[in-house]
């Protein structure tokens, strides 16, 4: 027997697990600025471990846009139907924006670095650390629906919204991350590492809080196996 809704709910351990596995297999990339020469050396050199990076972050996608539903019907049932559809489009648009980052990535890492065309090689680099800034915003509003609709459900403690808001204004703040160099960069350490972890443990947290909790879509609970 199957209980679907609680592997539904348990797909934001998968989220931040892998998440967390893939973006370390990355490493380092080269600083936004950084020479052709020195960005091509990276991506060509490092082209095996970049693409299976890319399959695991590829998993990752699925299983934030299975937590994203699972959450959203839960806060359907429960009558946050608003929250529901903000935390929806919030995780669609979110799984959109990595999966642009995980493509650009892997595109250079493939082929485009060994092209020779080294100045689109350094200037896709660049759009991909970009692009992890973008990613803060669908970030924090699908905590902050995930969050305000499970507190006003009455399902979590105002303990545990309070902490939520704190981690959607420490993620939202990964979208100003515009800083030429240093820690507040695009490829400085709060933008490559500090807020995507935070949301990463958030979501694995929620999820497998959701997970002890009994199905509420009838027929959901037990389905046999085949």
């Amino acid at each position: 027997m199957f209980d679907w809704e609680r592997i539904w709910r348990g797909n934001g351990i998968q989220y931040a697990v892998l998440a967390v596995v893939g973006f370390a297999l990355y490493g380092r990339p080269p600083k936004v600025g950084a020479s052709p020469q020195n960005v091509v050396a990276y991506y060509d050199g490092h082209r095996t471990r970049i693409l299976i990076a890319t399959v695991i972050l590829g998993f990752a996608i699925l299983g934030l846009l299975w937590f994203g539903a699972a959450l959203s019907s839960l806060l359907r049932d429960s009558g946050m139907g608003g929250w529901a559809a903000a935390a929806t489009a919030s995780s669609a648009v979110l799984s959109a924006v990595v999966l642009l980052l995980v493509t650009l990535r892997a595109a250079l890492a493939y082929s485009i670095a060994s092209s020779g065309s080294n100045e689109i090689t350094s200037a896709l680099s660049d759009l991909s650390s970009a692009s992890l800034v973008i990613e803060a915003f669908p970030a924090a509003m699908f905590v902050m629906a995930s969050a305000f609709g499970l507190w006003r459900a009455g399902i979590i403690s105002k303990g545990f919204f309070s902490a939520s808001v704190v981690a959607v204004v420490l993620v939202l703040l990964g979208g100003t991350t515009w800083a030429r160099t240093g820690f507040w960069a695009p490829d400085g350490a709060y933008t490559e590492v500090l807020w995507p972890t935070l949301m990463a443990v958030w979501i694995g947290v929620i999820s497998g809080f959701l997970m002890r909790r009994p199905a509420t879509t009838p027929g959901a609970a037990a389905v046999p196996a085949a």
